[in-house]
């Protein structure tokens, strides 16, 4: 016996059949056999160890460059170097582990969704089990409420109502029956004889026989999905590439200044004290955890904006996003029904059936009779009190109506609610009435609206489907449109962010929708899963630079657009809430869960949102922007701070002058410059109106022309007015610790003076210097508790750092090289400022 996969388009007896079993179930020991050979009806998973997640935070370049600075540092005797370098890791190491370790709990809340229990038959006699121990071949029953358990094919249904929102994505619910018959290519969405794991009971009952159970259901695909690895962040990727290339710097200065040094004929003692100096010079060992500081700042900040961070580098991705694939039920929309439009004949008489031939209380129930309650307001009480209802009949699938017989003032009434065509059948209007009817419908069906047909008959006793009816009017329903959608969506736009709208819905209720949020362009056609089915993958890409909507959507079909979405270069955020979701958001750069959404979405999402709102997306990449720019400066700063201490070194060796700096001095630059500044970056207010800024892609957001070129002229101004006055130092009566002390001081103020002018990109320092002294005030902070640790250093206990206590002479000569350095810095910067035009 195996699986079938088809089973929608079998009978009930050749799935008897096939699967070896009856209406009476199976028998004990068959099912325990089935069990062991198809195993646990649940979903599995590979999981990482905790000491694997931790060793890979080891895994990167620029960490094992620091590993090697730290045991040259050590075996050299310079145990406080080593020590820092090592602190650096471990602290930055951790941080990783812990957030890699939060990530891993996806599959784990996809085994809690499917678990629960359930009504079986075996051998005739109905026992409840753990749905892990269910099996093919297995009859189930199911009421309202329940969970579906397994991938199940309907044996008998009476009024039933199912929600496979999770699964498809459709904001409606859906009808089924165990009388129809489907073609074995039906979309998942039109099984209507079958019920899919995951999926939940809204109305009615049923009694199903299993088909498919763990790693063979629906579901377990999209587990599946789950599993695949996230995409690294546009953040992580640059910083992979940034280890590797300087990695191949390094190694190439080092091979230069080594073969330099030999022909120089310099000792081997020195040989290595310029390695080590090079090594701590070249690496920004910050880096990695000022980065994740920033990062872990900006997801407090976002937290205030109702976005919950669980990815730290996908701050950054929000800053680089370039297109939203936002779902539509919950996010565009307000995510319940809700009444767009009526039509009465009868006013009075269409209120009164919508309120009494409804069964919803304190607001729960079926989605059209909340909604109608909604809407008739404190009405709708008042009416049920009034009129006391005396006999119901259920909604019937099958008839699709439901009926009441209620008591109004001295006689009884039958009240009706169903579909038009069911209710237009039993009508008793006029032949012009009929029409207005008919028109109306027609126009309210057009834009995609629900429409329900609403009458009266005093025939109360007969069959509802057999009384003479008088429609009294009809409602039309939707999904409404968020206030704010429309004015998020064009904020986009202006932002240079595509949005898709991509839903489970059918086309015509998006493409209103779209239409009405202003999501639509001109000349575009709605794609639908089933046209992305048969297109190959150059024929999709083609389509989607011309699509806005994708109606009709299945998980995989979301999951495929997300991937070639990214081959064509765009940075995609996804939004999600059901289980359906999951794969896209796995597989997006952005996953951005719903708060109300299943465990499952949020597990594999890397934000998730408090208030369910595109607008909060939109402002969320407002931050995202502004730290993404943020990053841009530090990362400018550090990178800057740092070549220029490998071109002042270089310089040194490559003119046969001693050194200009200790590797101690190096270390400590990095703290009082690098240490104390580059944590202040992150509160750096924002330069302009960033939604109208252009989308920076990823290999233009870091290190585009415009960064490199300001980032050698800051370091070799830095490094060549220092290099200047070390060498005319050199040849005064100063000692050599009395120049080095010069130096090491100059190079800790010009690091200062490079975090202040890098503070606005925009604009020279000196275009708007209120602007420039209160764009980040924090700075300031930093600089002074700068100022005070290098007066430690150098009033303290100099004889730690090889130097000497300087006098206002030599620090004269630190005020003359500064004003030199900003000289050349700002001069720069109103070049670039006047290029800008």
């Amino acid at each position: 016996m195996e699986i079938i996969t088809t089973p929608w388009a079998k009978t009930i007896d050749h799935l008897y059949d096939r699967l070896k079993t009856s209406r009476e179930g199976l028998d004990a020991n068959e099912a325990d056999r089935r069990l062991e050979k198809f195993g646990p009806n649940s979903l599995t998973s590979e999981e990482r160890s905790k000491l694997s997640i931790f060793v890979g935070q080891f895994i990167s370049p620029i960490v094992f460059i620091l590993i090697v600075a730290a045991l040259i540092s050590l075996s050299m005797g310079h145990t406080k170097d080593a020590i820092i370098i090592a602190a650096i890791l471990i602290i930055n190491s951790l941080l990783g582990f812990y957030q890699e370790l939060k990530a891993e709990t996806s599959i784990r809340a996809l085994q809690r969704l499917t678990e629960n229990h359930v009504r079986v038959l075996r051998n005739g006699i109905q026992t409840t089990l753990p749905s892990h121990n269910l099996v093919p071949g297995d009859i189930v029953l199911l009421g309202e409420g329940d969970l579906v358990p397994a991938d199940l094919r309907l044996i008998e249904s009476y009024a039933l109502e199912v929600d496979e929102a999770v699964l498809t994505g459709e904001s409606l619910s859906r009808e089924k029956s165990a009388e129809t018959l489907a073609s074995e290519d039906t979309p998942l969405y039109e099984r209507h004889n079958s019920l899919f794991s995951g999926s939940s009971i809204l109305r009615g009952k049923t009694l199903a026989l299993v088909c498919a159970t763990g790693s063979s259901t629906v579901i377990a695909k999209i587990a599946e999905a789950a599993q695949q690895r996230s995409p690294d962040s546009p953040l992580t990727k640059l910083m992979q590439r940034f280890s590797k290339q300087l990695l191949i710097a390094i190694v190439a200065i080092l091979t230069l200044l080594g073969m330099i040094s030999i022909l120089q004929g310099r000792s081997i003692e020195e040989m290595v004290s310029f390695l080590i100096a090079q090594l701590v010079s070249s690496v920004p060992e910050g880096l990695p955890i000022v980065i994740t500081l920033i990062l872990a700042i900006g997801a407090s900040r976002l937290s205030k904006h109702k976005v919950l961070v669980r990815h730290l580098p996908s701050v950054e991705s929000l800053g680089s996003a370039t297109l939203i694939a936002t779902d539509k039920t919950g996010t565009v929309t307000e995510g319940v029904l809700s009444v767009k439009e009526t039509f009465a004949l009868d006013k009075e008489e269409l209120y009164r059936c919508a309120a009494l031939c409804n069964d919803t209380h304190d607001e729960k129930g079926d989605s059209i009779d909340v909604a109608l309650a909604k809407w008739l307001g404190d009405d709708f009480a008042s009416t049920q009190q009034s009129y006391k209802r005396i006999f119901d009949h259920p909604f019937d699938p099958t008839t699709r109506m439901m009926a009441t017989v209620n008591q109004i003032d001295d006689t009884q009434k039958l009240y009706i609610k169903g579909a038009y065509e069911t209710l237009l059948a039993l009508s008793t209007n006029s032949a012009s009435q009929l029409q207005q009817l008919q028109e109306s419908h027609d126009q309210m069906a057009s834009i995609g609206l629900r429409v329900l047909a609403f009458g009266m008959s005093d025939h109360h006793w007969e069959v509802p489907e057999k009384a003479p009816v008088f429609i009294v009017g009809l409602i039309a329903f939707a999904d409404r449109p968020k206030a704010d959608a429309a004015e998020a969506i064009a904020l986009a736009k202006q932002a240079g962010i595509r949005i898709i709208m991509i839903t489970g819905d059918n086309p015509i209720t998006a493409g209103v929708i779209a239409a009405e949020v202003g999501l639509d362009r001109k000349g575009e056609k709605i794609l639908t899963g089933q046209e992305i089915d048969a297109l190959n993958d150059e024929e999709l890409q083609q389509q989607l630079k011309h699509t806005s909507v994708i109606a009709r959507a299945m998980p995989e079909n979301k999951y495929r657009v997300v991937k070639l979405l990214q081959k064509q270069g765009e940075i995609v955020a996804v939004t999600g809430d059901g289980v359906n979701d999951v794969p896209a958001l796995k597989a997006a750069d952005l996953g951005i869960a719903m708060g109300n959404g299943t465990e499952a979405a949020k597990a594999s999402s890397k934000m998730v949102l408090v208030d369910n709102n595109l607008s909060v997306i939109i402002d969320a990449i407002r931050q995202g922007r502004v730290i993404a720019n943020n990053l841009r400066k530090v990362v400018l700063y550090l990178l800057s701070t740092n070549l220029s201490q490998i071109m002042l070194i270089s310089m040194a060796i490559l003119m046969g002058f001693p050194l200009p700096l200790h590797p101690t001095q190096i270390i400590w630059i990095n703290v009082v410059t690098d240490g104390t500044c580059d944590k202040t970056f992150p509160m750096c207010s924002e330069e302009g109106d960033v939604m109208k800024q252009k989308v920076r892609l990823i290999n233009k957001q870091f290190f585009d022309r415009p960064m490199l070129l300001r980032l050698v002229w800051f370091a070799f101004s830095i490094a060549s007015v220092t290099m200047i006055m070390f060498a005319y130092l050199l040849k005064t009566d100063y000692s050599y610790d009395e120049v080095v002390t010069v130096t090491f001081t100059t190079v800790v103020a010009a690091q200062w003076l490079n975090a202040l002018l890098i503070q606005k990109e925009s604009e020279p320092f000196l275009k708007n210097i209120r602007r420039s002294i209160t764009i980040n005030p924090w700075l300031w902070g930093g600089i002074s508790l700068g100022i005070v640790l290098q007066g430690v250093a150098l009033f303290v206990i100099p004889e730690w750092f090889h130097v000497v206590s300087p006098d206002a002479q030599m620090m004269g000569y630190v005020g003359i090289a500064l004003v030199a350095i900003f000289i050349l810095e700002e001069g720069y910067k109103w070049m670039e400022y006047a290029k800008r035009g």
